[in-house]
């Protein structure tokens, strides 16, 4: 411990004291229990804490113990699995240490530490003694769970520079706070060990950031397809209670193709936060059936607890993700969600007398949001080789009355790539996913354009943008309808309104519960696609010939189009769709045939 002082002043969250020597952002232990606090202002020697725990029954004068080190993450071996709160507690260790379901203020990581330093893991040596090595390398790997290899890195931590392997332990059995290799840097020997701590405020270094080129297939089609994300891009997903966010979190965390999921819990109500908990700890991975925790670290902070620790808990996730982007795997983040981390800094910037902006949110709101956005990408790590890996953010946004021009759903707007906002009618109406594809946009699709050429079909990009075009056209038809009625359409325009139907039905829509409809594999998703627009392209042939689109709806292979989402699992479309393509074909070619003759009177 580096010093302590004494509380002056309480309001809430936030405490005042007076603590020579404070460093901004310092973790402080606060009053005779020792609160988690972290130093957030400074003014000569008195400092300003958000504590993260509830502050009841503390009083002035009451001691504030510093710790001369930031707010940090603690990574090794062992957080693969864990349910941790805000801080990195450990939330089952706790409730068997306590022996209740309510966390006991004040217990600090002594008695519940976020990594077991006493249990022993079986070390593997990847390098040999002599070889060299740099900050961000590889010196063995830790098989943590049968879906998870935990590779041990040489940290790059302060300090910590290039150097010649002076002793790389035997494989065996370690404790993460045994010594496994010393480096000889230039006559200075560093001893590394299977775990460090890192400041969670403080991005960690890489060599380089790749533009977004491949991107994250989550399975769900009108995120895929419509909206695309990338590997190591950004996304929002706005949308008012019931518009189902949860359950698009779920999918994403189930089925996207990520190696590592890391889900922060965020302020979110406590039944809500029970109940996604609940359902993501009965996940099963889809590829080896394992349970779904094997590759998953979970951060809970709900609204019922101290509403500090719900800014820690979104940095100590995006923190936690790029360590294990270190490692070398692809890692997807999930913040549910960022409204209520906003709250909380708002919360406690008013608290701590700082100048209010718009709807009381501190002036630096949209430099937190773009300084936590920032931290994803797809890289080339630190260390020797080309080692690649990405941090893939989504962050759900709980705009109040479903109001998207309010200040943090605005200001989200400027830093992401992928925007998939949830409409309450679309989910009233029951279309799930409710994302309003007249309001959602992706700055991607063009990015990963290739990918999809080489992966599914050349003519992937045409495809998706003549869909956007129909259903971009459908909504101004939709106007005139109301006002005129569809007799006032022509047919080619009806043909448009139908085609636009199949798009919703047949494509945009999808049964996240349903194991034929979800995952939806790329393939699968070009040539649902590619169907519609076959039925576009071909009907509209016919209807300059004259027949009337109606007809064309009604045949059998048109009126199949929506069930075959349903129908034809992902193994089987290679075959059973271009089948159903020639068919379509075939009956709308029959059917201007048989109309051309009997308007020839044959």
């Amino acid at each position: 411990m580096e010093g302590q002082g004494k509380i002056v002043y309480i309001s809430g969250p936030v405490v005042k004291a007076e603590l020579p020597g404070a460093r901004l952002y310092e973790l402080v232990f606060v009053g005779e229990e020792g609160l988690f606090g972290e130093v957030v202002r400074i003014q000569g020697d008195v400092a300003f804490i958000q504590v993260y725990e509830d502050t009841t029954g503390i009083k002035p004068g009451e001691k504030v113990v510093r710790s001369g080190e930031p707010l940090s993450a603690w990574l090794g071996p062992g957080i693969i699995g864990m349910i941790y709160d805000g801080v990195q507690r450990p939330l089952r260790n706790i409730e068997e240490t306590v022996r209740s379901p309510f966390i006991r203020r004040g217990i600090g990581y002594g008695e519940a530490p976020p990594i077991d330093l006493k249990r022993k893991w079986r070390f593997i040596p990847t390098l040999k003694q002599g070889q060299t090595v740099a900050p961000g390398d590889v010196l063995g790997v830790v098989r943590e769970t049968e879906l998870t290899e935990h590779r041990i890195l040489y940290p790059p931590l302060p300090g910590n520079r290039p150097g010649v392997l002076k002793y790389v332990a035997p494989e065996g059995e370690y404790a993460v706070d045994d010594v496994i290799a010393v480096v000889d840097a230039k006559g200075t020997e560093i001893q590394v060990k299977m775990w460090h701590k890192w400041p969670v405020r403080r991005p960690r270094p890489f060599r380089e950031k790749l533009p977004p080129v491949e991107p994250m297939i989550t399975g769900v089609r009108v995120l895929d397809t419509i909206f695309s994300i990338a590997k190591g891009g950004t996304a929002a997903v706005p949308g008012p209670f019931g518009s189902g966010k949860t359950v698009i979190i779920r999918t994403l965390a189930m089925f996207s193709q990520a190696r590592y999921i890391v889900p922060v819990l965020c302020g979110e109500r406590g039944n809500e936060a029970a109940d996604a908990l609940h359902g993501l700890l009965k996940l099963r991975d889809p590829t080896t059936g394992r349970p779904l925790l094997e590759r998953t670290t979970i951060i809970v902070n709900t609204s019922n607890m101290p509403v500090a620790a719900r800014e820690a808990s979104i940095y100590m996730g995006v923190t936690l993700a790029e360590y294990i982007r270190d490692m070398g795997y692809d890692v997807l983040l999930v913040a549910d969600s960022s409204s209520r981390w906003a709250e909380a800094m708002r919360e406690v910037a008013l608290r701590i007398g700082e100048m209010p902006s718009e709807e009381g949110y501190p002036a630096y709101l949209p430099t937190r949001l773009a300084e936590f956005y920032e931290r994803a990408g797809r890289v080339y790590l630190m260390g020797s080789g080309e080692r690649l890996g990405s941090v893939t953010v989504v962050a759900s946004v709980s705009p109040p009355g479903g109001d998207f021009t309010e200040p943090v759903t605005s200001n989200t707007l400027r830093f992401v790539g992928a925007f998939w906002p949830l409409d309450a009618r679309l989910a009233y109406s029951r279309h799930y996913p409710a994302v309003n594809w007249l309001l959602g946009f992706s700055r991607y699709v063009e990015t990963v354009e290739s990918w999809w050429r080489k992966e599914a079909g050349e003519d992937w990009k045409r495809l998706r943008d003549q869909a956007v075009e129909i259903l971009t056209k459908e909504a101004e038809l939709q106007e005139v309808v109301r006002i005129l009625g569809t007799e006032a359409l022509s047919e080619a325009e009806k043909h448009l309104l139908n085609t636009a139907y199949f798009v919703r039905e047949g494509f945009l829509k999808q049964d996240a519960f349903n194991e034929v409809d979800t995952p939806s594999l790329p393939v699968k998703q070009y040539l649902l696609l590619k169907l519609i627009m076959t039925y576009y392209e071909e009907g509209a042939k016919a209807v300059a010939q004259g027949v009337p689109a109606a007809e064309i709806r009604e045949l059998e292979a048109a009126r199949r189009i929506p069930r075959l989402r349903l129908e034809v699992r992902n193994e089987e479309v290679g075959e059973a769709i271009p089948r159903h393509i020639e068919a379509l074909k075939s009956e709308v070619r029959k059917l201007a045939e048989e109309f051309l003759a009997k308007a020839r009177g044959v």
